[in-house]
């Protein structure tokens, strides 16, 4: 049994592996978790996320308990994550888990003796999102290898970017990272690019590389995610993809990726063209869904599958910096990772900063 926590966390070949489960599964329909409970913890909003995870488990024979918004729950009542999570793991075989705060799933997956799946931490990560994408740009171009991936629009918080970016760096992909400065790719995430010579480029236009690129991954400015609404006023709707300006002006085979929901930055003209794929996407959350519980769980073989080491240490006293990070809101062992050059927090992934 695993967690699916963060994408720090597999190698190529695990990320490979859930692919061809996956790949296998949506041929066949098989009650893999017949007899099986899945926890589903949605502390935030979702959609897509939820529903494609209650229609994996449904389709694998598992029952589904849980919520879909916090106010309907004892955190209301004052009740702590943890013994939320504690309780869960009695009532099931598995846990899907949204949150708000960044480390969230990290730090429920500490606590669980359950496998827990992160379907998305504050702005941190969201690695079954990641692993749906992947699929997709593997079923359009039969592989992903060194393909050239421009994100725009909101890349501060946009855990989706996150995951993907730490994913496709394992098959040497260059990256186009186009957002106003404000909302720009995090340092962290450059950082890490740079130790590892992967090619990247900042930029605060599209227009200029529709020519180079294999997938355009657009994303909504998240409104919720700012602190001061001025910031977001500022960047609203500072990008917006029509079929005007796309079809005819980019390569013929890419394709535009969205882990939606979509609010003004893909108009619906561009929908029939043959570059959108986000609906496509969106769908290919279930089979990559059912292989996430699957692997979970053990209930499938899979090969060169690890757990990877982390050189994970403990404080006496919290000390990252990251204020929406779990650490400022629960009890914690206040644990941080040593990675040759620099140390992060465990839970949250942000440099820890002395």
């Amino acid at each position: 049994m695993r967690d699916f926590i963060s994408m720090k966390d597999f190698t190529k070949g695990d990320i490979l592996e859930v692919l061809r489960v996956a790949k296998e599964l949506e041929k066949k329909n098989e009650e893999l978790l017949k007899n099986k409970i899945v926890g589903s913890l949605f502390f935030e909003p979702s959609t897509r996320t939820r529903l494609s995870f209650t229609s994996a488990a449904y389709r694998l024979g598992a029952k589904v308990l849980g919520f879909d918004s916090p106010d309907a729950t004892s955190l209301k009542k004052g009740e702590s994550l943890r013994d939320t999570i504690k309780m869960t793991e009695a009532y099931s075989d598995v846990i899907v888990m949204r949150h708000n705060r960044d480390g969230a799933a990290r730090f429920a997956a500490d606590i669980a003796k359950v496998p827990v799946i992160n379907a998305g931490d504050g702005a941190n990560e969201h690695p079954s999102q990641t692993l749906l994408d992947l699929y997709t740009i593997e079923k359009e171009f039969g592989n992903i290898e060194g393909k050239k991936v421009a994100f725009v629009g909101d890349l501060k918080y946009g855990r989706t970017v996150h995951s993907l970016t730490k994913a496709l760096e394992m098959f040497n992909c260059e990256f186009y990272f186009i957002a106003p400065e404000v909302i720009q790719i995090p340092e962290y995430i450059v950082r890490e690019l740079e130790k590892k010579n992967i090619k990247y480029h900042i930029l605060n236009d599209y227009k200029d590389v529709l020519k180079e690129i294999d997938v355009l991954y657009m994303t909504r400015i998240q409104k919720e995610r700012f602190d001061n609404q001025e910031d977001y006023e500022k960047v609203a709707g500072v990008y917006i993809i029509d079929k005007e300006s796309i079809v005819g002006k980019c390569k013929e085979n890419m394709i535009i990726l969205h882990p939606l929901p979509r609010v003004d930055e893909i108009k619906i003209d561009l929908d029939e063209t043959k570059h959108a794929k986000y609906f496509e996407q969106a769908a290919n959350g279930v089979p990559t869904r059912e292989a996430i519980f699957s692997i979970a769980l053990g209930l499938v073989e899979t090969l060169n599958c690890e757990i990877l080491e982390k050189d994970v240490r403990k404080s006496t006293k919290i000390i990252c910096n990251n204020e929406k990070c779990i650490t400022k809101f629960e009890e914690t062992e206040n644990k941080y990772v040593v990675d040759k050059e620099h140390e992060y927090c465990y839970y949250c992934n942000r440099d820890i900063k002395k």
